[in-house]
């Protein structure tokens, strides 16, 4: 019996694709010990456990991407996550790593305690936990082709998509078309109208949604649907016939099939599970980190299946201007999604098989 620890906690985008990966593994050795690496305040606490896997602390480092007085406590927190790290990744056969603050002391501990170690990198500019493990492991991959760094040599796997979003593909592409038609129908909208679904992360987007509440009344009277996921964090508008807001959508897979356009921020697994299933998005890409979420939508782009626009320029007037040029380009989009994500968790697990072999 294997030990495996998965390190990715804090956000959705990085705990999503870890645990496409622990069930990957678990159906292919179901007698191997799973065990994740988190901390007390990140979205692990309810996503982990609720997948039936073990979860483990460490304290939480907090690094502002500035230099400042702050680093200088920063290296403690650091010494004391990686001697935490180093308790639970000693003696485990494998770490794998999908980047964020809780990888950065688990690739030291496990360097340390000569644990061999996957790290796979979602965006398509990498951050500085993956940096730091690029240094220490050898064994590397990437949802998209990286062109500079360590990992523009990886292996390029895609992004581990989550559980509901690949079975809505493996039944939809016998036929697609129907299957975006009963989505919207599972999802209460007329098939006749367009369906618009606006998003910006399980928090929501206090820009987005601004001008979004700016522009609504114009952008009903095109005789569209909307379909608005406002953030947990955010009070609820007034519902309308054509108009339904939510503070957060379970449904996300329908939510992808149905839509005709897609009004979205441009994470890693944002953009990986709208490639499988989506036709056409404007992504907002959040202005803050490395600028990672530009270059996560700049393929989709270029492929045709979304436009960009930078949040400094998205508003209601935005809005009102290209709404019509939007819904037009997605009437002419592909009708199928994309697998180019679907066998990425078994790519992972064969790397890491691979990695256990050469310890």
């Amino acid at each position: 019996m294997a030990s495996i620890v998965l390190a990715g906690g804090g956000t959705a985008g990085h705990i999503e694709p870890a645990l496409a990966v622990a069930r990957e593994w678990a159906i292919a050795s179901p007698g191997d010990r799973i065990t994740f690496i988190g901390t007390a305040a990140g979205l692990e606490n309810f996503l982990v456990p609720a997948a039936g896997f073990a979860l483990s602390h460490i304290p939480k480092l907090s690094i502002t991407r500035r230099p400042s007085l702050s680093w200088l406590k920063a290296i403690f927190q650091l010494i004391n996550a990686v001697h935490s790290s180093r308790s639970i990744v000693k003696g485990a056969d494998l770490l794998i790593g999908f980047g964020g603050y809780v990888s950065g002391p688990a690739y030291i501990a496990a360097r340390i305690s000569r644990v061999p170690m996957v790290i796979h990198e979602a965006n398509a500019k990498p951050g500085w936990a993956n940096r730091l493990g690029s240094i220490l492991s050898p064994y590397l991959c990437v949802a998209q082709g990286v062109h500079s760094g360590a990992f523009q040599s990886a292996l390029i796997t895609g992004l581990p998509l989550r559980q509901d979003v690949a079975l809505a593909f493996e039944d939809s592409q016998g036929d697609f078309s129907t299957a975006r038609v009963e989505a919207k129908r599972r999802l209460g909208f007329n098939n006749s109208a367009p369906l618009i679904f606006i998003m910006g992360g399980s928090q929501g987007s206090t820009w987005i949604n601004r001008a979004i509440g700016q522009a609504l009344p114009d952008i009903l009277a095109l005789g569209v649907s909307i379909l608005h996921s406002v953030g947990r964090s955010n009070s609820l508008p007034a519902a309308t016939e054509n108009y339904h807001p939510v503070a957060y959508l379970d449904q996300m897979a329908d939510a992808y099939l149905a839509s005709d356009l897609i009004i979205t921020r441009s994470g890693a697994v944002t953009c990986s599970e709208f490639r499988a299933l989506g036709r056409y998005a404007l992504f907002i890409p959040l202005p803050v980190g490395n600028g990672e979420q530009f270059y996560n939508a700049r393929t989709l782009a270029d492929e045709g299946r979304a436009q960009i626009v930078d949040q400094i320029d998205f508003d209601a007037t935005y809005l009102l201007e290209h709404i019509e040029a939007l819904l037009k380009r997605s009437a002419g989009a592909p009708t199928n999604g994309s697998d180019i994500d679907l066998h990425a968790a078994e790519k992972i697990v064969s790397l890491g098989r691979f990695a256990m072999s050469k310890r």
